[in-house]
């Protein structure tokens, strides 16, 4: 199943139902025209690197603080949920990142500085259905490493249970649409 590599952080938050979108330009391996979405659902592959408590609105800080006291086993990484792609868009204006800043826990300066690479490239929203699921371990792989954002894991997840109800996913996605049209 395709998997979309992300911060532990994120991972906790979207598992608790405290950010729904992601906001993607690309890593260094992707395409040079930036972030694509390559699955309507798929799993969330945990990542260690690069989370800082910068980069985290202070009120979240407690799921870096979880991220980085529970790290997965050596050679193996613990997958607990999947998602489904509800709604996504190409964001270039500021006032509009601004206002879908309460779809995320990330911290206004990281999105500054993610928006300041590679500045013609859009930044992409993806408003996201998460599910949870029991745990999977899937061994680390070479080719999962590097600054790319999919990876095919050899794992097929048919069911979870939904982070939100459908009136609570329903209200915040109405929200989001009304921001992004």
């Amino acid at each position: 199943m395709d998997s979309l590599k992300e911060w532990a952080t994120i991972v906790n938050a979207l598992e608790n139902g405290d950010q729904t979108i992601i906001l993607r330009k690309g890593g260094i391996l992707d395409a040079a025209s930036g972030f694509r979405i390559e699955s309507k659902k798929f799993l969330l592959f945990p990542t260690q690197e690069h989370q800082e408590y910068n980069h985290i609105k202070p009120q979240f800080h407690k799921y870096l603080e979880q991220a980085k006291s529970n790290p997965p086993s050596n050679g193996f990484n613990r997958i607990t949920s999947y998602a489904e792609v509800l709604a996504e868009a190409d964001i270039l204006s500021e006032e509009t990142i601004k206002k879908i800043s309460l779809f995320h826990i990330w911290s206004d300066s990281y999105i500054n500085e993610r928006r300041n690479w590679k500045p013609e490239n859009p930044m992409k929203a993806v408003f996201l259905k998460v599910y949870k699921i029991p745990v999977v371990n899937t061994p680390l792989k070479s080719e999962y490493q590097g600054c790319k954002s999919w990876i095919n894991i050899n794992e097929e997840i048919s069911n979870g249970e939904a982070v939100l109800s459908d009136i609570e996913i329903e209200s915040k996605l109405s929200k989001f649409k009304e921001i992004i049209k």
